[in-house]
């Protein structure tokens, strides 16, 4: 049993509905599971209000329990809270500090065993009724304090007989002391240990526990982001931006800022979010790609941006978001697109070398939960050409558009072909027909159907789009005709290039994607800490 399955003795079931089986209309299964949930949660309820909150009457004890006043910064702590990460053997008989959650709490008769978290580190404090450091009244109130709560925990570093298998800090233990509640914890809508079961046994045949539904996660996403893999998952998204951020630094990249508001749609289309700029109409950016251009333009030779995207679409698909965070890098080039390509390259074999050196023990962590084979990539990536990837499709049966974009199904066959021929789950896509690129695209000087672009894949779903830029004024402005794109809502973008614009191209990737892809999770709401689609505003 890993530390997070342990349920407490006076925990209640969730209350939210579950996917296996049928839920009855107060979001319990219908089964005998909903009757015992719901008594439970009745027995919490009356449980909660009548659970101690300060000290007993008379106890001698009692100046060593009880919820704490509110903190308001009235005084500043002489004593130093140490983490629970920071506990060691060597600290064996030392007293110490920690503040953490209560993640589950066990009480019978003199004893009490709650596991205290901070992160998704765990450890053991224990209380035994004694005449000197524990009394009755102190069990009580720690027994019934709400799991989640936010405690205070003085006591003794202790080495146990044998090491506590349930926490993460198994070596030692800690004898309470003292213990004061923060902020104490309402009555949980779901069970974190529900929230962390594995794909595994969700599937199981024989499964009797609740399963959290997605929404339910995502309503309260401030509950579910606690759980051991949604930190890990967010480790990985931080150290993503990291090494992005390294890598092209040290190619010679400065990182820009650019504006979110803008006058005209830079996607062209009509998938933007419209807003009132003082009177004028404006809207979103949906990428940084007119900016980073003029930066370009304006002899910033290479830039890059990890900034805000916004994107208008109605697509409830498990890879689309309507914000996500943008990794953007634009460049001056000397003679082809390849040079792109090639930092390109670079760029993401550092970011999957520098994320299974430096988050081994997060990617273990969401496998443990979600099981999936590591990203298997080249140390120099493949490129095949469209026209490649259309005839091996072909070849195996499917029927795709030749001067067409590529369905969700088609890249994820692609994606089939090319890691059973080529070995690699990361390859790029190049030459695609033009008339599925956007208006600021370098046409392909040989055959006008195609470009001077390309999209880059992991494990069969595309993440980056790239290409060569058009830098002549007066071919952009053929293009942007050729896509009905107002020019007076991208004159200042087209007025850039008049006045010598240096050959340049760039890529745009999606920082959840990249982190959903590499991790091999099903949805995209996993690696978006709140997200926004299109049924989701809130939290």
């Amino acid at each position: 049993m890993s530390w997070w399955e342990e349920r407490p003795i006076n925990s209640p079931k969730p209350t939210q509905p579950t996917t296996n089986g049928v839920t009855s209309e107060d979001g319990y299964k219908n089964t005998k599971e909903s009757k015992a949930a719901k008594k439970a949660e009745r027995a919490a309820q009356r449980g909660k209000a009548a659970a101690p909150t300060q000290a007993e009457a008379g106890d001698p004890l009692g100046s060593q329990y009880g919820d704490m006043q509110l903190i308001q910064s009235r005084a500043q702590a002489a004593e130093e809270y140490l983490s629970i990460n920071s506990l060691s053997e060597e600290q064996n008989g030392q007293k110490v500090l920690l503040r953490g959650r209560v993640h589950t709490v066990r009480g019978k008769g003199k004893s009490c065993f709650m596991v205290l978290r901070q992160e998704r580190a765990t450890v053991q404090v224990i209380l035994f009724v004694d005449d000197k450091t524990v009394s009755k009244g102190m069990v009580k109130y720690a027994t019934a304090i709400p799991r989640e709560s936010i405690v205070d925990v003085s006591g003794e570093v202790h080495i146990p007989e044998t090491p506590v298998a349930g926490c993460t800090c198994s070596k030692v233990e800690l004898k309470v002391h003292s213990i004061r509640c923060v902020s104490r914890a309402d009555n949980l809508p779901f069970e974190l240990a529900d929230a962390m079961r594995s794909e595994e046994d969700l599937q199981r045949e024989d499964a009797q526990f609740a399963t959290v539904t997605q929404d339910t996660r995502l309503e309260n996403r401030w509950i579910d982001l606690r759980t051991p893999v949604n930190h890990a998952i967010f480790k990985i998204q931080s150290a993503v931006c990291q090494l992005f951020r390294e890598a092209l630094l040290a190619e010679g990249f400065q990182e820009i800022h650019t504006p979110k508001l803008i006058a005209g749609a830079s996607e062209g289309g009509a998938a933007v979010f419209k807003v009132d700029y003082m009177g004028q109409p404006a809207c979103l950016a949906q990428s940084p790609q007119f900016y980073k251009q003029m930066a370009v333009c304006s002899d910033f030779s290479r830039v890059f941006e990890i900034g805000p995207v916004f994107r208008a679409e109605k697509s409830f698909t498990h890879r689309h978001l309507c914000e996500f965070t943008g990794l953007d890098f634009e460049m001056a080039i000397n003679q082809h697109y390849n040079e792109v390509l090639d930092v390109m390259d670079h760029l993401f074999v550092y970011m999957f070398n520098g994320l299974q050196k430096r988050c081994a023990g997060e990617l273990a962590t969401i496998a443990e939960q979600f099981p999936v084979e590591p990203l298997q990539y080249l140390p120099k990536t493949l490129r095949i050409s469209f026209e490649e990837g259309i005839k091996m499709l072909q070849e195996a049966g499917f029927e795709p558009d030749p001067l067409g974009d590529l369905t969700t199904e088609l890249e994820r066959e692609l994606g089939k072909l090319v890691k059973k021929k080529y070995h690699t789950d990361f390859y790029a896509l190049y030459r695609y027909p033009l008339a599925v690129r956007p208006f600021y695209t370098m046409p392909d000087p040989e055959d006008p159907r195609y470009s001077n672009s390309f999209d880059v894949f992991i494990r069969g779903e595309e993440i980056i789009s790239g290409a060569q830029r058009v830098h002549d004024p007066a071919l952009l402005t053929e293009r942007a005709k050729a896509h009905e794109i107002p020019l007076e809502s991208i004159q200042s973008y087209i007025n850039c290039f008049k006045y010598g614009a240096p050959p340049h191209g760039g890529l745009g990737v999606g920082m959840e994607r990249v982190v959903m892809l590499f991790c091999g999770l099903d949805n995209i709401r996993k690696t978006s800490m709140f997200p926004r689609d299109p049924k989701r505003l809130t939290p």
